[in-house]
């Protein structure tokens, strides 16, 4: 442990029992036992003196938080691997440091994944219901037919870390596996995956769509009608990367026409305040942004954060700096 001097913290959101153990140790720590939500005026008050600020994907971090923090605020750490939600370019004028958590959520990340799409593709809501709700009448022939992974295409939009975990579980699954970057993979990375120079190539490669491109301002609502319509009829739509990529409105008219057979979600515009219109429909599955939810992930991302504060302490450069 560090020899620097102890500094304070604010705790935004709970964290996981070993990693809120270990911050109280290293930190004078003031921690959001509630673990509600706190708006920007909420965490500029409560935070007050805080050296380190630790925040989640649900705080908006912005340039009035960060002004009303100073001088004292000296680092951010999002245990998050994205970070629109923290004014990056307030935290440079001012010389704030800002760590995230990449590279140790991409495992759990990709597991969700393929949840997402196994349980689209074989109607895994409406199978569960069926036995839950004590309407199953019996095995039959032709009931609840799905769409069977061997063999299909599974487009990937954004072949990162994460992107590359799923397309090496895919494969264990039969599926051949097409992308699109902005930049192409190396021969290596590729593992033999099909690359696709547009998007509306992939679009049309896919029996599968998966979206896992980090969330970037110039893609919100990219997956609208006339993309969809891109898509081959008969396909499935999954995302695990932000929820206002999709247009929500494209999306339910594509479902509910049948020319999408299903869609799996782990993210959603306006969490957790989703489009009520998708409880209504029996040809999607969805879970509660839990993509990194495992004990291991969220200990290794807590630990990631702590290790970070520590290199910067040092005088060193972290590898999960950000700015």
């Amino acid at each position: 442990m560090s020899t620097h001097p102890i500094q304070k913290a604010f705790l935004c959101r709970r964290f996981t029992p070993a990693i809120e153990a270990e911050l109280r140790q290293r930190f004078d720590l003031e921690v959001n036992l509630e673990d509600t939500v706190l708006t920007p005026s909420g965490i500029a008050s409560r935070a007050h003196g805080a050296e380190v600020l630790f925040v989640t994907a649900t705080e908006a971090i912005t340039a009035e938080v960060i002004r009303k923090l100073q001088p004292g605020l000296k680092t951010i750490a999002t245990l998050s691997v994205g970070y629109d939600h923290i004014d990056m370019a307030a935290a440079r004028s001012l010389g704030i440091k800002v760590l995230h958590t990449p590279d140790v959520l991409s495992d759990a990340c990709a597991e969700i994944a393929m949840l997402l799409v196994l349980n689209a593709c074989r109607r895994g809501y409406e199978a569960d219901r069926m036995v839950r709700s004590g309407s199953w009448p019996g095995w039959g022939p032709t009931q609840l037919l799905g769409m069977g992974l061997t063999g299909r295409r599974l487009g990937i939009f954004g072949m990162g870390r994460i992107g590359r975990a799923i397309a090496t579980r895919a494969r264990g699954f039969g599926l051949a596996i097409h992308y699109h970057n902005r930049t192409r993979l190396s021969h290596a990375l590729e593992e033999g995956a099909i690359y696709h120079d547009t998007l509306d190539s992939l679009l049309g490669a896919s029996d599968i769509f998966l979206i896992a491109a980090p969330g970037r301002p110039e893609l919100k609502g990219f997956l609208d009608h006339d993309r969809i319509a891109k898509i081959p009829e008969g396909a499935v739509v999954i995302n695990i990367s932000r929820g206002d990529l999709i247009n929500d409105d494209a999306l339910i008219e594509a479902l509910r026409s049948k020319h999408l057979f299903a869609a799996g979600l782990d993210v959603f515009a306006n969490e957790p305040a989703i489009d009520p219109r998708y409880r209504s429909l029996d040809n999607i599955f969805l879970t509660p942004h839990i993509g990194s939810a495992t004990h291991e992930t969220r200990d290794a991302m807590g630990w990631l954060l702590i290790q970070g504060i520590e290199a910067l302490n040092q005088s060193d450069v972290p590898d999960n700096l950000i700015s």
